[in-house]
C-alpha cells in the first residue's frame, strides 16, 4: 500500500506567508483539534487571536506565520510583543495539523518565526507549555532549538499540571541586554 501525499508530505512545497485570511479562522481551530491536547475553550481561544488579528488588522497584537502545503495550511504559530518590555516575545501558540508532524514543518516555522522576531527587534522569546507527560516532546522540541527553562510554576493550569516557562535568548547564550557602565 502506497503513502498518500498527505501521510508523506513534500516539505520542499511549502510556502510561507504572515498576512491573515478569513479562511485561517478554520483552519487553526483544525490544526489545533487535530492534535487531541487541547480543551474546546483552548481551541476557541487560539481561534479568537485569529480574529483579533483579522479585526485589527495591523494594529493586532498577534502577528502569525502559516506555513501551507499545497495552498492547505499546515502549521501555524501566533506570537507577539510582551507589554511592558523592550524587546521581549511571547510564542503563543505553534502547532501542526496531525498528518503533517514529524516531517520538520514545526522546525521550519519556529525558525521563521524566530527570525521574524529577530527582524522586529526581539531579543528573547519565551513559551509556556504543559508540564503533563503528554506534552513531553513539546518541551524535547524547545530544548533541541535551544529554548532555556526557566521556571516551573507548579499545579498552575490543574493539580499536577505545571506550566514550564522556556527562554530563548535572540542575543546569544553568553549577551546581556544591559549596558554596562564605563
Amino acid at each position: 500500500m502506497s503513502a498518500s501525499p498527505e501521510q508523506a508530505p513534500n516539505i520542499s512545497r511549502i510556502t510561507l506567508r504572515s498576512t491573515v485570511r478569513h479562511s485561517d479562522l478554520l483552519a487553526v481551530g483544525q490544526i489545533v483539534r487535530s492534535s487531541g491536547y487541547f480543551s474546546e475553550e483552548e481551541i476557541e481561544t487560539a481561534v479568537e487571536l485569529v480574529e483579533d488579528a483579522i479585526l485589527d488588522g495591523p494594529f493586532s497584537h498577534y502577528l502569525f506565520i502559516f506555513a501551507e502545503i499545497d495552498r492547505r495550511v499546515a502549521a501555524y504559530a501566533c506570537f507577539g510583543p510582551i507589554p511592558l518590555t523592550r524587546s521581549s516575545f511571547d510564542l503563543y501558540w505553534i502547532a501542526v495539523t496531525e498528518q503533517f508532524r514529524r516531517h520538520g514543518i514545526g522546525s521550519i516555522i519556529m525558525e521563521q518565526t524566530e527570525n521574524e522576531i529577530k527582524r522586529l527587534g526581539g531579543t528573547r522569546i519565551y513559551v509556556d507549555t504543559s508540564g503533563r507527560a503528554q506534552y513531553a516532546s513539546t518541551r524535547a522540541f524547545y530544548e533541541k532549538r535551544g529554548y532555556r527553562k526557566e521556571a516551573v510554576l507548579e499545579n498552575f493550569y490543574t493539580p499536577g499540571d505545571d506550566k514550564i516557562i522556556y527562554c530563548l535568548n535572540l542575543a546569544g547564550p553568553n549577551s546581556s541586554n544591559e549596558t554596562e557602565a564605563a
